[in-house]
């Protein structure tokens, strides 16, 4: 039980380790964006200022939007409670199946802890949707291929 705490407290550390390196990447280009727009000067063109300035705008929208997204993200992942057990698969539990294992929590890929890949998926993720609610022992088919689940933490 404690190296399945130890496995998901590492998994919450990488997942966080990346979500903090995106925000920091999205604070840093959103300022640059806006830094670009407070810089632009009003040119003889007045149409081509004004363009500039809303394509300028629209740039830094969307790199708010994406700040907002991941800052969620990384409050999804604090809810997580490592010392949780779960007996069937939901957010927050680590399934291990015949092919892979898996960390229903927020898309952040596949991530090594202890020599192990552990695919980490969203909850809306199609095959998370697939095996929330199951358990250990309980089989399922993905993309063709037949899993069984081993185990649930």
């Amino acid at each position: 039980m404690a190296n399945h705490v130890n496995i998901k407290r590492a998994l919450i550390s990488q997942c966080s380790t990346l979500i903090n390196d995106k925000i920091d990447v999205l604070e840093k280009m959103s300022g640059d964006v806006q830094d670009a727009a407070n810089n632009e000067t009003k040119s003889s063109a007045g149409d081509k200022y004004e363009t500039g300035r809303a394509m300028l705008q629209q740039e830094r929208d969307k790199y708010d939007s994406q700040l907002a997204q991941a800052r969620r993200l990384r409050m999804q992942l604090f809810q997580i409670k490592p010392e949780v057990h779960f007996g069937t698969i939901a957010f927050g539990a680590v399934a291990k199946t015949t092919l892979a294992n898996y960390f229903i929590a927020i898309s952040a890929g596949r991530i090594e802890v202890e020599g192990a890949k552990y695919y980490v998926i969203s909850p809306q993720a199609p095959l998370a949707q697939l095996i929330i609610g199951k358990r250990a022992g309980d089989t399922f088919v993905f993309n063709d291929r037949k899993e069984k689940i081993l185990e649930v933490f």
